[in-house]
């Protein structure tokens, strides 16, 4: 018999957490989970999920314009934002119960309510309620971060975008990464006019230079603007309503809706991580071992919360990997090299591997592969937005190292050319492959 309430007590019900609990229990662990607010974290509940249905319905906007171009005798359409809101929200709920019952099947006992740490193997619940366990797990994610300007308890983050009674007329976005930029070209499809303000004069930061340039300026053409070098000073709500936003080397200018998209803070503020000896570093996120262990031995932490790599796959694969060590005698570690990523703006980004920049600095000669070219449908439907495909090869050994690509479907054709570079496949491997025509992907294969 264990001395322990529990074999593993996690506290956050998201993606990391949700994958460790239920693999932990299935190797034949005793575990409950403490979710504060809904189960499915940010992911599901306010991030990836609703978003990519936004970023859905925001397409229509351009693909009912284009359907003329095709035949089709398509009337003017009205946008029910409430409509799509309630339809998301929705599937939030189902996917929401999804989780659950996985938890549920799996024997996870699950507490809906905060639990702080009070010891290497002590948790406290809201209620009171003192529960022990072996081992302890932090899943608790991270928030995003809001700037300390006057007035920001006007603006909104993408936690409250979800649940607007309409869509503003006018919006300004703080920052310029890619929640920035994908809620950007969802409001302006959606028909809102958009400002995105950044403390620098790049977006994007770390996708190949030649890609998000290609972003800014189809983004530009479409009509959202741009202020770059520009900091808040403060946001001021007007009697009518409006927030006028003043800033640095601009102009003020008058919108309906502030949005911060300035990054994401761990969370672990009042989690009581001090009274267990675990240390948190300067962003304040939990150190961890390659193991995902803290410097309490018996408290480990996966997902954002560690701020190593902010991304939903990366929490899930950390879960598995801590769940098959420690309780599967299955000794598994996460390979973060060459990670593939997207950004769900209009048109969509993907790359995975090195930048041009990047390979060049690491690799000294390479030879760098290009397809710049109008998709075929962009063509009929009389649109001059261009797709611009990369190839970054090893000039010695002619290794695939890098592909980064903007245009339609770019990040469904990407996730499978992450995998013939997590291969090390070469140019000439792509060369000898056959092209699927009339296709967008097979501009890879033909890239010369």
């Amino acid at each position: 018999m264990s001395d322990f309430d529990f074999d593993l007590f996690v506290i956050g019900g998201g993606s990391g957490g949700v994958r460790a609990s239920r693999v932990a229990a299935a190797h034949g662990a005793k575990v409950a989970v403490a979710e504060e607010f809904r189960v499915g974290g940010t992911c599901v509940i306010r991030g990836c999920v609703p978003k990519k249905l936004l970023v859905y319905g925001a397409h229509f906007a351009e693909d009912l314009a284009d359907a003329r171009c095709f035949g089709w005798d398509v009337p003017e359409c009205a946008f029910d934002w409430v409509r799509l809101r309630d339809n998301v929200l929705a599937e939030v709920t189902r996917i929401e119960g999804a989780y659950t019952s996985t938890l549920d099947n799996h024997k996870v006992q699950i507490f809906r309510q905060r639990a702080e740490v009070s010891g290497p193997n002590a948790v406290r619940l809201a209620d009171g309620t003192q529960v022990t366990a072996a081992r302890i797990l932090i899943a608790t994610g991270a928030r995003p971060q809001i700037p300390g300007c006057p007035g920001h308890e006007h603006g909104i983050t993408s936690n409250e975008v979800f649940h607007l009674p309409a869509i503003p007329k006018r919006v300004l976005i703080a920052g310029a990464g890619y929640i920035a930029n994908e809620f950007a070209g969802i409001f302006h499809e959606f028909g809102a006019h958009v400002t995105l303000i950044n403390r620098s004069d790049q977006i994007l930061r770390g996708y190949d230079e030649q890609i998000r340039d290609r972003l800014l300026q189809i983004s530009m053409t479409k009509g959202i603007n741009f202020r770059f070098n520009a900091s808040f000073r403060g946001i001021e709500k007007l009697e009518n309503g409006q927030l006028r936003v003043s800033m640095t080397n601009h102009d003020d200018i008058d919108v309906d809706c502030v949005l911060f998209a300035t990054g994401r803070v761990p969370n672990t503020e009042g989690l009581g991580l001090e009274s267990a000896g675990v240390e948190l570093d300067e962003a304040g996120a939990v150190k961890v071992d390659d193991d995902n262990r803290s410097t309490c031995p018996s408290i480990y932490a996966v997902g954002d919360v560690t701020n190593r790599v902010q991304l939903t796959p990366i929490a899930i694969r950390e879960g598995q990997a801590f769940a098959d060590t420690v309780y599967g005698n299955k000794p598994t570690r996460v390979d973060y090299s060459c990670i593939p990523s997207a950004v769900f703006s209009h048109p969509p980004l993907a790359g995975v591997g090195m930048t041009e920049g990047q390979a060049r600095n690491r690799l000294g000669s390479i030879k760098v592969y290009t397809s710049d070219f109008r998709p075929m449908k962009n063509v009929l439907a009389k649109r001059n937005e261009r797709a611009l495909y990369k190839m970054i090869c090893d000039a010695a050994s002619g290794r695939i190292v890098g592909i980064h690509m903007i245009g339609p479907d770019a990040p469904e054709i990407l996730q499978v050319a992450a995998v013939a570079i997590k291969a090390g496949l070469t140019k000439d491997q792509f060369d000898q492959t056959v092209a699927i025509h009339p296709t967008m992907a097979e501009e890879l294969v033909l890239l010369r």
